[in-house]
């Protein structure tokens, strides 16, 4: 009579299975209606690419060329209409909101608003190009600059958050950020001619308002103050304003939606500023006082100090 011998690994994997289940149970919030597997991330930078190539022709995507411009726009504007309106109908139909708002009437609204998207980005281009002495011409900046590609996807995700669009928005978002490392809520409102310069470890908080002729650098936060309240805070404005002409150097950190960056103000870098600064004023970190001792003894030690100074 012959026994068949237990299989070690087998065993191990119906514990693990039968764990997983347990945990199911514990934790049904965490288990979906199945309805997301339809709002395919796959999908979303799909979208990003249609959309940047109707933005940029020729730049990404076929040039219009010698053909009429209108045979040329009406084809890859039906497929994206049908790749938004599949992701939207998903979306609103995860969200319960399929009876409350329709998907026809948001991508319609939507690419109305493109025109206005890209009058807004090339105004994002010049400042680049004014801004850069290091850019070669606009075409580089149109084709590899991070900063330019995150501004272009904020601001199309923030017309479909304005029209009630759930969920799309922050994908497409996170979509930049990962691509980018700039992280820019569809919440946040950006004027024109706006310049991310490197832009690596930028965070741009949802209810933060930005100004005109605003360039920021590396690794600068915008953020809240505080997020102890949780969901209390919802709804509420908990991130800066920064208004016109404003230059925000690498690091800084500018934290509460009551601070308020006065137009024409210099931000340095490193600076942690949790109030609001006036208008043409310089904030700088004190420069840092080095100390060096062996290495057995201490690391390198310094001390920072912030002072204002009236931009002259």
């Amino acid at each position: 009579m012959s026994h068949t011998k237990p299989h070690p690994a087998r065993d191990r994997f119906r514990l693990a299975s039968e764990a997983l289940l347990r945990n199911y149970a514990k934790h049904p919030e965490l288990i979906g209606p199945n309805t997301p597997s339809r709002i395919r991330a796959s999908a979303i930078i799909e979208l990003i690419d249609a959309l940047r190539a109707l933005i940029f022709p020729g730049f990404f995507g076929k040039a219009p060329g010698t053909a009429p411009l209108l045979p040329w726009r009406e084809k890859p504007l039906e497929a994206l209409a049908a790749l938004l309106h599949e992701q939207i109908t998903s979306a609103l139909a995860y969200k319960g909101l399929a009876d409350e708002r329709n998907a026809d009437s948001i991508v319609c609204d939507f690419l109305d608003r493109v025109p206005a998207v890209r009058d807004l980005l090339m105004t994002d281009v010049d400042a680049a190009f004014e801004g850069d002495p290091a850019t070669s011409g606009k075409d580089e900046i149109i084709l590899a600059y991070p900063g330019l590609y995150a501004i272009m996807v904020n601001r199309l995700a923030h017309e479909l958050s304005r029209l009630g669009t759930p969920l799309i928005p922050r994908m497409m978002t996170e979509c930049a950020h990962n691509r980018t490392g700039i992280d820019i809520h569809p919440g946040a409102i950006i004027g024109h001619h706006f310049f991310i310069d490197h832009g690596t470890g930028v965070v741009i908080g949802e209810t933060t308002r930005i100004g005109n002729y605003v360039k920021i650098y590396q690794g600068v936060t915008l953020g809240a103050l505080s997020t102890r309240g949780g969901r209390l805070l919802a709804g509420h404005k908990r991130h800066p304003t920064i208004e016109d002409k404003v230059t925000i150097y690498s690091g800084a950190s500018i934290l509460g939606g009551e601070t308020l960056i006065g137009a024409g103000a210099v931000i340095g870098s490193n600076a942690f500023i949790t109030q609001s600064v006036p208008a043409h004023t310089r904030v700088s970190v004190k420069d840092p006082e080095l100390q060096f001792m062996k290495k057995k003894e201490a690391a390198v030690e310094f001390r920072q100090e912030v002072f204002w100074d009236y931009v002259i």
